[in-house]
């Protein structure tokens, strides 16, 4: 009889769900974002969470807004690997075009303008982000966020919160 294998932790966590192409399929996948890293050590507020929420609020608002393909569906993928100390965001929607890179000579827009600039807050707040191929027709879009150990350990999993403990 051989000893019995040793067994690795699992230092990856992932969370993966298809929303509606809409505005609020939208929101509604920036809020399971926020409540899912909760539950993975990041609270609510805390730099780490802010900052995957809104690449999530704006990967998902390209995915509606320019990704859009009647009748489809875009979906959303979280992948938080703890030794690694990164969060991916993924984000596939079915249409072909593809986001061009923001760049110095990028034109946002007026100043005064509404969109335009989704893109260039991913690349300010993502370490990396690209576009790749997926299975099936479409794109996905993804950002890796940093997440330094200490907020990835802030003990704002699942559990009593102590503000509601007083």
């Amino acid at each position: 009889m051989s000893a019995p294998e040793t067994q690795v932790a699992v230092t990856v966590s992932v969370f993966v769900q298809r929303f509606s192409a809409t505005r609020r399929g939208a929101r509604l996948a920036r809020r399971l974002a926020a409540h899912r890293l909760h539950l993975w050590g990041m609270p609510y507020g805390g730099p780490a969470s802010d900052a995957v929420t809104l690449v999530v609020a704006e990967l998902a608002a390209n995915a509606v807004l320019h990704g859009r393909v009647p009748g489809r569906d875009f979906e959303l993928r979280l992948s938080f690997d703890r030794a690694a100390g990164v969060v991916r965001v993924e984000v596939s929607d079915t249409h072909p075009g593809r986001p061009e890179p923001p760049g110095p000579e990028t034109p946002c827009g007026p100043p005064d303008a509404e969109g335009g600039r989704g893109l260039l807050l991913v690349a300010a707040v993502a370490a990396r982000w690209g576009v790749g191929e997926r299975r099936g027709p479409g794109k996905t879009v993804w950002a890796e966020c940093e997440v330094p150990p200490a907020e990835a350990d802030s003990g704002g999993g699942p559990g009593p919160r102590r503000d509601r403990d007083r």
